[in-house]
Formats: C-alpha cells, sequence, structure tokens
C-alpha cells in the first residue's frame, strides 16, 4: 500500500475541516476573548486543533489497515490521544474541574504506557538504568507535563503549530539518517495535519488551536519519544533534545512561579515566548525565531547524539543551557508589572 498520497490529502483535509470549525466556532460563539492575561488583543474562534486530531487519526487509521505501523503505537495513540482531545474538546466549550482533567490526563498515560510496553531501559553516561514500574510511573508524569505544557506554550500565533512542524520532520531526519525502522510515516502525517491547521493560525491567528488540538499534540509527542526509547536510547535523547525550546520555557517558568509563590494553575503571560512577544510587538519574529533554533541549534545537536556517539545527556545539557540563559533573561516567570 503506498502511502505517499496521504501526506497532501492529510494537509488538504485538515485546510478544509479548520476553516469548517471557524465557522462552527463562529456561529457558536466559541471565541477567545482577550483579557490582561492574553497575548492577544482581537477576538479570536477557538477549537480549530480539531482539524489536526480528525485528520492524524484517520489517517493513521489508514496506515495501520494497510501494516505500515505496529499495532502498539497504533492502539497507544488512538485511545490516549482521543481521550485528551475529547477532554480538551469538553474543557474548550465548558469549564472542567481541573482535578477531573488531570485524571483523564494519567488514564490516557497509563493507556499510552501499557500498549507501549513502559519505559525500556535508558543508557546514559555509559550506564543502563533499567527502572522497571519507577520509570513506568516517571513515564506517565512525562506525557502528563507534555500536554499541560503544549496547552500553556500555545499562547502566540503559530508557535505550537511550528514547534510540532520541527519535531517531528527532525525526528524523520533522525530515524532516516539512522536507516531506524521508526515511526516516520506518522510524524510525517502528523506534521503534514498541523500544517493545514497552520495556514489558518499563521502568520496571523484566524483561529486558535484550543485545547482539545494541544493537548492531543503534546500527548502525541511525547508517546513518539517514549516509542523512540525502545528503539534506541539515543532517538530518546534526540527527540527530547528537539523538543528543548517547549520544555525548558514552560519548565523554567513553572519552577521561578512556584519559587515565588505564585499559584501556577491561575492564567498568566510569564512565559518567555510570551515576554518576547511583547518586546518585539509582533507574534511572528518569535515564532519564526522558535523554528530557527529548532532548525539550526537543536537539530544538528540531536544528530551529534543519534549520529556522532555524543551521550544524550551531555547533549541534552549543551542544548538545554543556552535555553535556560535565555528563558532568564527573558525574565520568565516573573509577575509582570502592573
Amino acid at each position: 500500500m503506498s502511502s505517499v498520497w496521504l501526506v497532501p490529502v492529510v494537509f488538504a483535509s485538515a485546510f478544509i475541516l479548520t476553516a469548517l470549525l471557524r465557522r462552527y466556532a463562529l456561529s457558536k460563539s466559541l471565541i477567545d476573548i482577550p483579557n490582561d492575561r492574553s497575548s492577544h488583543t482581537i477576538p479570536t474562534p477557538r477549537g480549530g486543533g480539531v482539524a489536526i486530531v480528525v485528520t492524524f487519526l484517520a489517517a493513521l487509521c489508514l496506515l495501520f489497515a494497510g501494516e505500515l505501523i505496529p499495532t502498539g503505537l497504533f492502539v497507544s495513540v488512538m485511545g490516549a490521544g482521543a481521550v485528551v482531545a475529547i477532554i480538551g474538546f469538553m474543557d474548550d466549550h465548558g469549564h472542567i474541574a481541573a482535578r477531573w482533567r488531570l485524571l483523564g490526563h494519567f488514564v490516557a498515560a497509563a493507556w499510552a504506557l501499557y500498549w507501549l510496553g513502559g519505559l525500556p531501559p535508558i543508557h546514559a553516561l555509559g550506564l543502563v538504568f533499567d527502572l522497571g514500574w519507577a520509570g513506568a510511573s516517571l513515564a506517565a508524569v512525562f506525557l502528563v507535563w507534555m500536554l499541560n505544557l503544549y496547552n500553556f506554550m500555545d499562547g502566540i500565533d503559530g508557535i505550537a503549530g511550528v514547534e510540532g512542524i520541527s519535531v517531528c520532520l527532525g525526528a524523520c531526519v533522525l530515524y532516516a539518517l539512522g536507516a531506524r525502522d521508526g515511526p516516520i510515516l506518522p510524524a510525517l502525517l502528523l506534521a503534514s495535519s498541523l500544517a493545514g491547521f497552520l495556514m489558518w493560525n499563521f502568520p496571523f491567528a484566524r483561529i486558535f488551536m484550543g485545547d482539545a488540538g494541544s493537548g492531543f499534540l503534546g500527548m502525541i509527542l511525547g508517546i513518539f519519544s517514549l516509542q523512540a526509547a525502545w528503539l534506541s536510547s539515543d532517538l530518546l535523547w534526540g527527540i527530547l533534545i528537539l523538543l528543548g525550546v517547549f520544555i525548558v520555557d514552560a519548565t523554567f517558568t513553572l519552577l521561578r512561579r512556584l519559587f515565588h509563590g505564585e499559584k501556577i494553575y491561575e492564567a498568566h503571560r510569564s512565559h518567555a515566548y510570551q515576554v518576547a512577544s511583547r518586546r518585539c510587538g509582533k507574534h511572528w519574529p518569535v515564532t519564526m525565531g522558535v523554528g530557527l533554533i529548532n532548525l539550526l541549534w537543536l537539530l544538528p545537536i540531536a544528530i551529534s547524539v543519534t549520529q556522532c556517539n555524543l551521550d544524550g545527556v551531555i547533549g541534552i545539557v549543551l542544548a538545554y543551557t543556552p535555553l535556560v540563559i535565555l528563558a532568564s533573561k527573558c525574565q520568565a516567570g516573573r509577575v509582570e508589572a502592573a
């Protein structure tokens, strides 16, 4: 079964479905109204990320029918992705208590890990770490953090889509260079669905992704990371490096807000990318900057880990250190002056 035709079909389907979702959001008054915690100034429809969910999962079903994707990865993505997307869709339409959202997120993570087989032994610094149940628990926390940090980082035009496309295509490069039997097709199709949505979200947003799309995207990229670990620890480190901009900004901001006694569940606009967008006065330079960091800094380091025997932990430190400095320079996590 040839699958090349799926790439343009998924792109066109996501583009068209996003347009339909925009009309639906306008008709149902599903509008994000700017407030003092927003990075936007114009009321904008939300929920366009459903197009990403529907087109990607439909394409995944075709891959599975053609025996082009492992059963474990297929069931993991379909189950966990659907649960996260449904929770996000319901939250986009009406608030769901944080405790129930979190419970649903951990259920989705547990489902994903069951079908992936948990967390394999990890090679780092010349040692092998087989963490067993502790590793599985750590992996569940990682998946839940990935989907929530993606929600946090989806705050300016195009940034979530550009990050997702960069990571997916970067992962394809890592698999191709190493001739690995990895999920190149799923990653390529996720990038294609994101590109179709991005036509409506960048350089200025005519519709937002919403929690259904951003949470789904974070969960799927987390699953791709853990699935890569079963192929090679180097691939896990490589994909974590590719995710560096979002992981560092979200984690640095959260930890600083915790340190200063802020309520971390409250909306804010103190992430480094939000501060940078205010300083620029525009969103698109920051979004393009993220893409360039991924291409020119993080991808070469990820390739060095997977192809040049650079230790994964050293690669993470090398990749993340300038990002931490950048977040500090932007004063990420600081309370904005009134």
